[in-house]
């Protein structure tokens, strides 16, 4: 047990900047209380001491205002980032290394008894502030959930949910838009970060441009080949500022952006 607690309070360490030292944590951080407090609770359940396992977890909940059910599994090194108004559910598990802030529900959408109500969490999932993941699915490992979204279906691993209702954005396709977006001379998500309409025009346009910018760059070479065979190797009639590689300009995306 206490090398369990050894390691969550070093989790936190790593990952809270504010957190200066382990009596710090160990005295002044709910997370790590709610934690300790839940696995007592769980052991109780487990055991068949259902009411006694009830009654931990609502003091807990009393003192550090995150509520776990007894019922819930949590695997090591979780971390609850001030946390206050967490709830987890009966069937919720929480798989290693997660990282869970203020105001998430990890809840059920069925009132049937004996089923898997409430989601399951990877391996080193975040869930940020005032997130709501509702029902009996799997959130891949690493995969993030962005701020109030509510989340009502599964998730792939390494993916990005975001919104109300929150669609599923896959890694490969952030790291493409956020690509393209560094070489027009701003950044994708410090734009278009929320679900809100320009937003969503935003990523249309960044992909947009992108797609166009490729095949332009496409028809130049092919152009330039053409030329190139016509004239027997001696050279071509392109103009000199032709656009044979894929070019962004920061002027165009601050044009729409006034």
């Amino acid at each position: 047990m206490f090398a369990r607690l050894r390691s969550d309070i070093d989790c936190i360490l790593e990952r809270d900047p504010a957190a200066r030292s382990r009596w710090e944590v160990l005295t002044c951080y709910p997370g790590l209380h709610a934690l300790f407090l839940h696995r007592i609770a769980h052991a109780c359940w487990g055991g068949g001491f259902k009411w006694l396992g009830r009654f931990i977890s609502h003091l807990s909940r009393f003192l550090t205002g995150i509520e776990i059910h007894p019922g819930a599994r949590i695997g090591e090194r979780v971390f609850f980032d001030h946390a206050m108004g967490v709830v987890v559910g009966e069937t919720a598990e929480i798989g290693d290394g997660c990282t869970i802030y203020q105001g998430v529900t990890l809840g059920g959408t069925s009132l049937y008894k004996g089923t898997k109500r409430h989601p399951t969490l990877g391996r080193d999932v975040v869930v940020g502030a005032g997130a709501k993941v509702l029902g009996g699915f799997t959130v891949g490992d690493g995969a993030k959930i962005g701020s109030n979204a509510v989340v009502t279906k599964p998730v792939p691993a390494g993916a990005t949910a975001v919104g109300n209702p929150a669609r599923v954005i896959q890694a490969e396709q952030d790291a493409k838009r956020e690509e393209v977006a560094s070489k027009m001379g701003f950044s994708a998500y410090g734009v278009t970060q929320n679900d809100d309409p320009l937003s969503q025009a935003m990523r249309g346009l960044i992909d947009n441009a992108a797609a166009q910018e490729h095949q332009i760059a496409l028809l130049w070479q092919t152009l330039e080949k053409l030329a190139a065979a016509q004239v027997n190797g001696q050279g071509n009639n392109l103009p000199a500022d032709a656009a044979k590689n894929e070019n962004f300009s920061a002027e165009r995306i601050n044009q729409l952006l006034d």
